[in-house]
């Protein structure tokens, strides 16, 4: 493990950590205890899922036909909810596992409306996986046990979320907090602060941590945002910190749970400021438009990012609204022109 240089650490480092756990910092409101009717809601909308459009999604046949085609280029695709499959320089990194049918132990929770743009059975070999922190839509325990190649993997958590794969076979799990870094291949692979909490059960709360990523490569600057409420401060650090990214993954969706006074997602508009500050160039949407999580329409999450990436002035090939399934070919920036360029529409 490789620590970043303490120039662009935070003062404040390690003050999320906390005697039974972790916390957020700087300190925020923590997410409050939910009620019965936010429960009883996510259970009654699982039995009425939305009406999903055609256009929302690529058949299985057609993901597979579009990637193959660009299997050979550095290339992004989204399987649905936050999970992406990213191919550079000939390596393949998948963010945050989800896919189940339900987001929850037993078969139960929120309730998957769109099935994975591309099968477990379908992936190719993966070389990396990033985990941005353990709730059920994150991390799939299911696919995390029966995902083949286990002993090539390499997977990066947050802290104490290690043994959750070693239990399971993994053996190269490498455990990161905030603003620590390791190098494997031609990647820098850094965990950095969000807004957010964990937890799997009942007495877990915030027992691990949660996280963003940013993979730096000789091709590009990549970050994940994993899940995050906004913050008037850390996004604007990591910008200072890492000057840009090429393409940024930012939670768009799950906001309408604010009624209930839960604030752990961004809004779309709050995305696009996030991108902004983090110093993005193309900016992508998920989290949004794959599983019953929360009470906006199913297409409203892409048409208010679109509508805000215009206001703040940037084109429709910055802003990307992609179908599950889809795979685009990675931007490429005046200082990265090795990589593939453009985005297949």
């Amino acid at each position: 493990m490789t620590l970043i240089p303490q120039s662009v650490l935070s003062v404040d480092n390690q003050k999320h950590h906390i005697a039974d756990g972790f916390q957020n910092y700087p300190l925020v409101p923590s997410p409050p205890s939910l009620g019965p009717g936010f429960y009883l809601n996510r259970i009654w909308s699982s039995f009425f899922l939305p009406e999903v459009p055609e256009n929302h999604y690529l058949s299985e046949e057609q993901a597979l036909n579009q990637f193959q085609r660009l299997k050979d280029k550095n290339t992004l695709t989204w399987i649905g909810q936050s999970t992406f499959l990213i191919k550079i320089n000939g390596k393949t990194i998948l963010t945050d596992p989800f896919f189940s049918d339900y987001a929850g132990p037993f078969s139960m929770g929120p309730k998957r409306f769109v099935k994975p743009g591309i099968s477990m059975r379908n992936l190719p070999p993966i070389d990396v996986m990033l985990i941005s922190h353990n709730h059920y839509d994150h991390l799939d325990e299911k696919f995390v046990e029966a995902l083949p190649g286990k002993e090539n993997i390499h997977v990066f958590v947050p802290l104490k979320l290690k043994s959750f794969f070693t239990e399971r076979g993994y053996i190269h799990v490498h455990e990161l907090d905030w603003n620590e870094s390791f190098s494997i291949f031609d990647f820098q692979i850094t965990s950095l602060p969000t807004v957010h909490y964990s937890g799997r059960g009942l007495s877990d709360k915030n027992q691990t941590l949660w996280c963003s990523w940013s993979i730096v490569t000789p091709s590009g600057k990549y970050y994940f945002a994993g899940d995050t409420a906004y913050s008037p401060t850390i996004f604007k650090q990591i910008g200072k910190n890492f000057n840009s990214f090429d393409l940024a993954m930012l939670t768009i969706g799950t906001y309408g749970n604010r009624k209930y006074g839960v604030n752990n997602h961004t809004t779309p508009e709050e995305a696009i400021n996030i991108g902004i500050e983090i110093g993005a160039t193309t900016f992508v949407g998920m989290h949004w438009g794959t599983i019953e999580m929360s009470d906006e329409p199913i297409l409203e999450p892409a048409k208010r990012f679109k509508e805000a990436g215009e206001k703040a002035g940037l084109t429709v090939e910055q802003v990307w609204i992609m179908k599950i399934g889809e795979t685009r070919l990675l931007p490429v920036t005046d200082g990265h022109k090795g990589n593939s360029s453009g985005g297949e529409r």
